[in-house]
């Protein structure tokens, strides 16, 4: 949870509260000295939240009914609130249907290079000649490449999760952007060292957690959050795949390079996105 506003104690919040709960916005009060503390559940909601406030300051009449939602509506749905983010989900799920129904054809397109088979010898080209013959969309697809159901949720839960977050407060063209960078530079990163037959959405997770964490710390007020222990948990993950107690274990298979890659580009993006916002 983030917190959001500070409150007088002397101040009655009763009918900011019903309507902050009538229109679904989840939240929690803290006392702390002299002073409330609302603190948001949903960064989404940020901006809901804020406007809410301002009519309440107002004195203005606040809603107490719920907002009613057409059926099958998906203006109101995930899709209006983080439509690339969903895209990206939707487009990876798809790319593992394909995988099923049609084996190693899917890899031979989306790998970062062209896999060909000559003989019994597996013969796998340059990522120089592929750029200059024009397939440049390989330095992104491996990102849509998944090796299994565990490989998939996972990478879709962290996809939502933080890109949803990016989306919601910056933008779909500034979360495309770090999808972009964020993919094509882990997919580089891994390529480096000599890995050709690697996938999958965790790069780019790394760079969104890097994106989300440092705009939390550097700018509080703009409705980022990470709870600490999930970044703990992810930095701690990408540590011990990268130590010789991890392939004992049937973690040894994991695109290191990628995960590494992806978080310092994902750093590097929210310093500057955090220093330009405070200059702004």
């Amino acid at each position: 949870m983030q917190p959001v506003l500070r409150i007088s104690r002397d101040i009655d919040i009763r009918g900011l509260r019903q309507a902050l709960w009538a229109q679904r916005i989840g939240h929690r009060i803290s006392e702390e000295d002299e002073a409330l503390v609302i603190w948001l559940a949903d960064p989404g909601q940020h901006e809901a939240f804020w406007q809410l406030v301002e009519r309440w300051r107002r004195g203005e009449p606040l809603d107490v009914e719920p907002p009613t939602r057409a059926r099958g509506h998906w203006k109101r749905g995930a899709l209006a609130e983080a439509p690339v983010a969903a895209g990206l989900v939707g487009m990876c799920v798809i790319v593992f249907a394909l995988m099923a129904l049609l084996g190693d054809r899917v890899l031979a397109w989306l790998m970062i290079t062209p896999v060909s088979v000559v003989g019994n010898a597996v013969h796998l080209g340059s990522l120089g000649e592929t750029l200059a013959s024009g397939q440049v969309w390989r330095l992104f697809t491996p990102v849509l490449l998944h090796f299994g159901w565990m490989h998939l949720i996972f990478n879709m839960l962290w996809l939502w999760y933080f890109g949803r977050q990016v989306e919601s407060l910056h933008g779909a063209r500034r979360l495309a952007l770090v999808v972009v960078i964020g993919a094509v530079g882990s997919n580089l990163a891994q390529y480096a060292t000599g890995t050709v037959l690697f996938g999958g959405m965790s790069g780019v997770d790394y760079a969104l957690l890097g994106y989300v964490w440092l705009m939390s710390r550097r700018r509080p007020s703009s409705g980022f959050f990470v709870p600490q222990m999930l970044v703990v948990f992810m930095l701690g993950w990408m540590v011990f795949t990268m130590t010789d107690f991890a392939e004992p274990l049937g973690f040894g298979n994991v695109a290191n390079e990628a995960h590494l890659g992806g978080l310092l580009l994902g750093l590097a993006f929210g310093g500057w996105a955090s220093r330009k916002k405070r200059a702004g």
